[in-house]
């Protein structure tokens, strides 16, 4: 079941950051840039041939609806799987229109997160940030096959990595299920109060929700046209819903094979790990 539906190259983005971006190094000349890198990451960043040009954010703000489930059944909660998929996405597809007002070739260091407010438990705000970059080289070869800036969530040193290994990132890409797990009987319980066994009804349930998380993100990488994911992560959490209505959210960086004359030179400095002897 498809969940994610990608902006187009013209989402919205709000008023309040033009005054912003309009003065960042990717809207003008001798603009300053804006980044969450740090000064080791912003060093590589240069080594690999790119430069930051303004940190970029994508934002929603979504009131989490209520679903009904049977008491004893396993099963997924469609509609809040969708509410979390519209969100995420409104945040991300905020995030890449920034960083395309810029003219960015892709946004490393993606951070996508949620956080509630005083006013309403059941409102989450969606939160996507990056900094945006570019090839100094300005070919645009390091973009996602459908000419927009690619997304990672891949640190400074990882994107370095991967462009001397021959690939560049495509996307961040998720996958989410919103899954009931089904309540136990008061006989069911009662026979194994004080045994060792494992609970199947449980087992099935959170092995078909993550199941369905990890199928879906690597669906998106498919759809993306990368060649692979890495840095694949899958979180557990509860948000709003009670104790028995749980989020399984897979995330991690679609990935493709550059040509050979887009790859860093063998002669390009290598990072090395230095490890101190203080106590």
């Amino acid at each position: 079941m498809p969940f994610r539906q990608p902006g187009p190259a013209g989402s919205w983005e709000p008023q309040a950051a033009e005054s912003r971006l309009a003065h960042t190094a990717g809207s003008e000349a001798g603009g300053v840039f804006t980044s969450d890198l740090s000064v080791s990451e912003y060093c590589l960043l240069g080594e690999a041939g790119f430069e930051p040009l303004g940190f970029v954010v994508g934002s929603s703000i979504y009131h989490v609806g209520i679903q009904i489930a049977r008491w004893n059944k396993n099963a997924e909660l469609q509609v809040l799987t969708q509410c979390m998929y519209n969100a995420r996405e409104l945040a991300m597809s905020r995030m890449q229109a920034e960083a395309d007002h810029l003219g960015a070739d892709g946004i490393v260091g993606v951070n996508l997160k949620m956080q509630m407010y005083a006013w309403g438990q059941d409102v989450l705000e969606f939160v996507a940030t990056g900094t945006a970059v570019r090839h100094l080289a300005g070919t645009g070869a390091h973009r996602a096959p459908d000419g927009r800036a690619f997304t990672s969530d891949l640190s400074a040193q990882d994107f370095y990595r991967l462009l001397a290994a021959g690939a560049v990132p495509v996307a961040f890409v998720l996958g989410t299920c919103v899954y009931h797990i089904a309540h136990q009987g008061v006989m069911q319980s009662l026979r194994q109060a004080g045994q060792n066994q494992e609970m199947p009804q449980f087992t099935q349930g959170v092995y078909e929700a993550r199941e369905l998380a990890l199928t879906r993100m690597q669906a998106e990488a498919t759809q993306a046209q990368s060649s692979g994911i890495v840095g694949v992560s899958v979180g557990v959490y509860n948000h709003v819903w009670g104790e028995h209505a749980t989020e399984f959210l897979a995330t991690g960086t679609a990935i493709r094979r550059l040509s050979e004359e887009h790859r860093l030179p063998a002669t390009t400095p290598k990072p090395s790990f230095t490890l101190g002897l203080d106590s």
